[in-house]
């Protein structure tokens, strides 16, 4: 499934509410369009799977992890730029996410005016 046409929506994949919450509010102020899903399985049944502009997903998600995500999407031909978020990455992770092709690794908390800065490079990758 080769991605041929995107949206301009960023969609937020994290289990936490409170953090979905907080960025859904941090795009939104930026004059970005935001859609948040509660699990990678969410985000994967939705009409963004192969149209989203951008993802902002967490690292630490029960049944896929957000690297499992990135992965499952480049194997389908879906190069979403990926932005990831995380309380509990290491190193290792980083390493991982950026060789598969992520846009940042971010940890938690992290600087607001950093990540929009990201989201912003992404979208321009998309044109």
């Amino acid at each position: 499934m080769v991605m041929d046409r995107r949206s301009n929506v960023i969609a937020i994949i994290d289990d936490d509410e409170s953090m979905q919450d907080s960025l859904h509010d941090l795009m939104e102020a930026a004059g970005l369009v935001a859609r948040c899903f509660g699990s990678a399985e969410e985000f994967l049944e939705s009409d963004l799977r192969t149209q989203a502009a951008c993802l902002i997903v967490d690292i630490h998600m029960p049944k896929m992890s957000g690297l499992q995500l990135q992965a499952k999407l480049k194997e389908e031909g879906c190069n979403i730029p990926v932005i990831f978020v995380t309380a509990h990455g290491d190193a290792r992770m980083r390493i991982r996410a950026m060789r598969e092709g992520a846009v940042e690794f971010l940890a938690k908390p992290f600087d607001h005016h950093l990540l929009l800065k990201r989201v912003r490079a992404a979208l321009n990758m998309n044109m």
